[in-house]
């Protein structure tokens, strides 16, 4: 694959192309005139999305907020509920996750956290009381995410009839729970079960989301990949890009404790020294392919990671950027999963013990840490801050984060509340990057290893929100004490035994995402090979 060509030549052609007439002295006045006319009013749309950016955001871009909401269910400083929302540092915050039902029907995802009814928390209706205290919020539901696979989808976007079915369980959807608009997570259109029709039916989907959403003027967005065989494969961008307001794209999980060797995880440059699978895995890549491929900047959202990806190394002494790797980095106390930590562990776990060595790849523009064999890639506020000038450089629309559960949002360290956020929205602004952040990090002196393997790049966490049952109050209740347990029965299956009074339990049944177990050491979903106390057959 060759070099990308300059984004200011793609941008020029897509601008020659649209306006479609070359002038010179030739023409009459008449003709130009006409020529000229057309031009204009073939803009109008164009005009129409600078300004309403404008309006949404007084110019300084979007600032797309994802909400993990199954960080509900985690524990200690690590619980994160709609309340700990700052409605005013997002200009778009999308919960995670809506479901497709088997009806092709839009459905939540988590009724007992989502929805008020049979007691449950009114997750929906508590977000969207947060436009009460900031008017110019807007709130989305997300359909889709990596658990949720794409066959299904497949299927719907197939037949005109289905499509339709799903469109307009939306609107009714959106209208119930007071939603402005949908984004659309289908990971991914012609992968992981769909079929090569899918980079076409997509752009039929979205047609017909569009103009169900027409009349109620609901949002409609979409979260897409930035690994090139994807994209490829999945997405007719000039298609997609007519119909979406903006595109989310998840420039992150670039590389994880699935490979052999330690990589960053959202790296905003390549370094090609370290493989040539790096001309592709790094943000700008990713952002410029896009570009080229159709997208319109503007629309493009640049997605920011509050997160890391960590690994274990061989030989605590081969600590750099490709230093071998026996496989994943240990869980943090609130994700609980091996592999991945959130910021807030991150910075936790480093303000707590200060035999950590910090260092920012000054190649890649991302910092990375290590301890004896531990070692995580993530993103701080000084690789935040020069992501968002990248961002405003490429001329984007914003940025996106993924997820705000798990950046510093109690303010525990030494930042404040949602440092990382703050970032991101004081940049967007015009303020320089700030680069105060780690001052014992050194610039990367150690010989980067030669090969790279290919990442399996995944979006979420595979400990995503479970999927509940209805609760159970019978005798023959498997609670002894209150908290969460492996169902008696499967290990596909979890419990919350939750305390009544005066006395006996109330019991959650939770079904484990696919290809995952629960494990009683972790007390949480996880891939089998490290749930040892389970021999059952996923």
């Amino acid at each position: 694959t060759g070099a990308l060509g300059h984004t200011s030549s793609q941008t020029v052609t897509r601008v020659l192309h649209y306006k479609g007439e070359v002038f010179d002295s030739t023409m009459s006045p008449l003709y130009a005139f006409v020529s000229v006319l057309t031009i204009l009013l073939s803009g109008l749309a164009d005009l129409s999305e600078t300004a309403s950016l404008a309006a949404t955001t007084d110019g300084s871009g979007k600032v797309v907020c994802y909400v993990g909401t199954w960080a509900n269910y985690r524990t200690g400083a690590g619980k994160f509920v709609i309340e700990d929302i700052d409605p005013f540092l997002c200009t778009h915050v999308i919960y995670a996750f809506a479901k497709l039902g088997p009806d092709n029907r839009i459905a939540p995802y988590d009724a007992y956290l989502d929805l008020k009814e049979n007691w449950g928390l009114g997750a929906y209706e508590r977000l969207n009381a947060l436009k009460k205290k900031n008017p110019k919020l807007k709130t989305l539901i997300a359909i889709g995410g990596w658990n949720e696979g794409s066959t299904k989808y497949s299927n719907m976007a197939s037949n005109p009839q289905t499509r339709k079915v799903f469109a307009d369980s939306c609107v009714e959807f959106l209208q119930k729970y007071n939603f402005d608009g949908l984004d659309v997570d289908w990971e991914y259109p012609a992968n992981r079960g769909g079929a090569s029709a899918d980079k076409g039916n997509f752009v039929l989907l979205l047609k017909d989301l569009r103009e169900a959403f027409k009349a109620n003027g609901y949002l409609l967005t979409a979260a897409v990949s930035a690994g090139k065989a994807t994209i490829d494969t999945a997405y007719d961008i000039p298609g997609i890009s007519q119909y979406l307001d903006f595109i989310n794209l998840m420039t992150y999980d670039f590389d994880g404790a699935w490979s052999s060797k330690t990589g960053h995880n959202a790296p905003l440059y390549g370094n090609k020294q370290l493989g040539a699978d790096q001309e592709f895995l790094n943000v700008e890549f990713a952002v410029k392919y896009w570009i080229q491929k159709g997208a319109p900047p503007s629309k493009l959202i640049l997605g920011v990671p509050f997160y890391g990806r960590c690994f274990s190394l061989q030989n605590p002494t081969t600590n750099g950027v490709g230093a071998p790797s026996s496989g994943s980095g240990l869980a943090g106390p609130y994700t609980k999963e091996p592999g991945f930590l959130g910021y807030n562990e991150i910075c936790e776990m480093m303000d707590g013990d200060g035999s950590w060595k910090k260092v920012f790849d000054e190649v890649q523009q991302v910092p990375y840490a290590y301890q004896d064999k531990q070692w995580v890639s993530y993103d701080n506020m000084k690789s935040i801050a020069l992501k968002v000038q990248f961002a405003k450089k490429m001329k984007l629309g914003g940025a996106m984060v993924w997820s705000i559960e798990t950046d510093d949002f109690k303010g525990n360290c030494k930042d404040g509340r949602y440092p990382l956020l703050n970032t991101i929205k004081k940049n967007l602004k015009g303020l320089e990057p700030d680069d105060t952040d780690l001052p014992t990090e050194q610039p990367v002196t150690d010989e980067p290893f030669k090969t790279r393997p290919t990442p399996n790049a995944r979006r979420e966490s595979t400990t995503e929100k479970p999927v509940p049952s209805e609760a159970t109050t019978d005798n023959k209740s498997p609670c002894k004490e209150p908290g969460y347990f492996v169902h008696p029965k499967t290990c596909k299956k979890f419990i919350n035994c939750v305390q009544n009074y005066p006395s006996g339990f109330t019991v959650y049944e939770f079904d484990c995402p696919p290809g995952t177990l629960y494990s009683t050491k972790m007390k949480v979903c996880t891939f089998p090979y490290q749930v040892s106390e389970c021999k059952e057959k996923v």
